[in-house]
């Protein structure tokens, strides 16, 4: 489809052969690899090309993501959470149909976000979504897609590559002599949230897409444990510590592991700190009991020195989690396995490294501590039978986590 578009732009005539998809592309590998128990096998070689792919391959397109383009009037936004200019994001295109989602780096790895920000006011962090990436694999949850740090050359990558002209319109030379660009959009886009190379070069995350909704169809679905997005309101479940008996009413979190899924995914959250988990997306053909994706993570890792306990409502209210999760996370808090120490390892393959800091790192082990404490408060209360949910027919042993670790 696209080559007949572009073959109609420039106005020819003759017939071509269409452009070749490479079965073994590894844009459609890591589709191919997606099933019931995540994005990807665990440690899957089409995931491993992919994201050499993303730091290697040049590009072929730049454009602005579709929320920014709803924000132009270009699409419908009605069901889109709209985006300042301060967190301009571009979908980048490759060979072989390749595509993901590039974020910017907006501010130092050893800032913190301001005590008196509000989460939806928040800075994007490029590196939050690498370390959010390696963090997912580690648990073995694997729902967040493949992401890779990059340095760009924004000229090049970008300016050049891009038919878009307003994303064209809005590159300008600084006076330090640097290549910058912002986003186009009906308020906060002026040339002080500009982006800008060194005096070409940029780095940020790239995110590899998910399938078409056309091949894949996904459900966006609020979180039942929703922040309240204004200055001074407050949703019920953080006034009302019996909430989770309302959810569990609820279809389909009263009969599926659809509850279960939340827990792990405010588990993740909490890891990261992340309070910006307004929805959670989920592929149709996998039902209701399909797992959830852990998508645009940007918003975590802000501040290693503060712990935001609210973001495990879920696990404390409900006093529910898989026993799969609960092992892994038990072995992680083990000296051997320490996952501040994993992390670190895990984070060295990355181009970006050191994508955290230290201090950032060290965060994880206290509060997978919390995390721990949260869940022991649940056994003492209602015994480990009703708090601990077996969601697997043979449960493994603690060898072979161990060994999942080390994959």
């Amino acid at each position: 489809r696209r080559h007949k578009l572009y073959r109609e732009e420039l106005n020819l005539t003759s017939p071509a052969a269409p452009l070749p998809l490479r079965p073994e592309a590894s844009w459609l590998q890591f589709h191919l690899g997606i099933s019931r128990d995540g994005l990807s096998p665990r440690s899957s070689p089409a995931v491993t090309r992919l994201l050499r792919d993303m730091r290697e391959f040049p590009t072929v397109s730049a454009d602005y993501s579709q929320d920014e383009k709803a924000l132009l009037g270009a699409c419908d936004c009605s069901q889109i959470v709209k985006p300042s200019g301060v967190h301009l994001k571009l979908v980048l295109r490759f060979q072989d149909f390749g595509k993901a989602m590039f974020k910017p780096m907006r501010q130092k790895r050893e800032e913190e976000t301001p005590e008196d920000f509000f989460y939806f006011v928040d800075f994007q962090r490029h590196n939050a979504e690498i370390a959010a990436f390696h963090l997912d694999r580690i648990l073995d949850f694997r729902r967040v897609p493949p992401t890779v740090g990059r340095r760009i050359n924004v000229t090049k990558d970008i300016l050049e590559v891009t038919k878009n002209e307003v994303l064209q319109s809005v590159f300008f030379v600084s006076p330090a002599s640097n290549v910058c660009f912002f986003a186009k959009c009906p308020y906060m886009c002026k040339t002080e949230y500009a982006v800008c190379g060194n005096p070409h070069l940029l780095e940020g995350s790239l995110s590899a897409f998910l399938p078409s909704l056309n091949l894949a169809p996904r459900l966006s679905i609020p979180n039942p444990w929703i922040r309240s997005y204004s200055f001074d309101g407050k949703e019920e479940w953080e006034v009302n510590p019996l909430y989770c008996n309302t959810v569990r009413e609820i279809y389909p979190y009263s009969n599926s592991n659809r509850l279960l899924n939340i827990v792990d995914m405010a588990i993740f959250d909490f890891l990261i700190g992340n309070m910006d988990r307004h929805h959670y997306e989920m592929f149709t053909k996998f039902g209701d009991d399909g797992f959830l994706l852990h998508l645009d993570n940007a918003r975590g890792f802000g501040r290693h020195s503060h712990d935001e306990i609210s973001i495990l409502a879920p696990l404390s209210q409900c006093c529910i989690i898989k026993r799969t999760t609960l092992l892994r996370l038990r072995l992680l808090a083990e000296p051997e396995y320490r996952l501040s120490d994993v992390m670190r390892e895990s984070l060295l393959q990355d181009p970006l490294a050191p994508v955290l800091t230290e201090p950032h790192l060290l965060a994880l082990d206290r509060r997978l501590q919390l995390v721990l404490d949260a869940v022991g408060k649940c056994i003492d209360t209602f015994g480990e039978a009703t708090v601990v949910a077996n969601d697997t027919a043979q449960p493994q042993s603690p060898a072979a986590h161990r060994a999942k670790v080390g994959t």
